[in-house]
């Protein structure tokens, strides 16, 4: 302390550090989609990669058009099943991946995924891309990266008479590549994308 009694500041650097270490551990409740958005953005800015949320495609009907600043969309339609949700691409290698939440404890269901987008990832790799689903388990606040060839995997066997429907969580945390939390960017996934590009899967 000061000779007046006045408690000495802390340096701002520490504050800062100390508020980015915090960061990194408030991610819970934050939302999948924006973690990942952020996440595009730090790598775009960094050259890292260039990954963009796909556009749904819908047809408009109608607009209330008072003013271009305050056109808004009241009428439209979705014009075809949206494929994933993301692609781009990541040293020289095209990405495709859409992302999931489950709030079941021991598994993530099937149903959670549609045909429409099995059909795609199945082109994705046909093609020389990279597939893959983020799968968040929100109870634990844990994500793990699950392979499209893993998925379809799993999709054929749901589709037999007693085929399992769900993945087990455990399967999860013994045979795929978890997301760890950082200070920038906090949710860097393409880290645990890692062993899906020297696989070239």
């Amino acid at each position: 302390n000061y000779p007046n009694g006045k408690k000495i500041a802390e340096p701002t650097n520490k504050k800062a550090s100390e508020k980015r270490k915090n960061t990194v551990f408030s991610r819970r409740g934050m939302r999948l989609e924006s973690m990942i958005d952020d996440a595009n953005e730090y790598y775009l800015t960094h050259d890292i990669a260039n990954i963009h949320k796909k556009p749904t495609p819908i047809t408009i009907v109608d607009v209330d058009y008072k003013s271009r600043s305050t056109a808004r969309i009241t009428d439209a339609y979705f014009v075809k099943p949206s494929t994933t949700d993301y692609n781009g691409v990541y040293k020289g290698f095209y990405l495709d991946f859409d992302a999931k939440q489950t709030t079941n404890a021991n598994n993530f269901p099937l149903s959670n995924v549609k045909q429409h987008q099995i059909d795609h990832l199945t082109s994705v790799l046909k093609n020389g891309g990279i597939g893959f689903m983020i799968i968040e388990f929100s109870k634990y606040d844990e994500d793990f990266i699950l392979p499209a060839s893993n998925l379809l995997d799993f999709w054929r066997e749901s589709l037999k008479e007693d085929g399992a429907k769900s993945i087990k969580y455990q399967w999860f945390v013994d045979n795929t590549s978890q997301i760890n939390s950082k200070i920038l960017p906090i949710f860097d996934y393409l880290s645990a994308v890692g062993s899906l590009l020297e696989n070239g899967r």
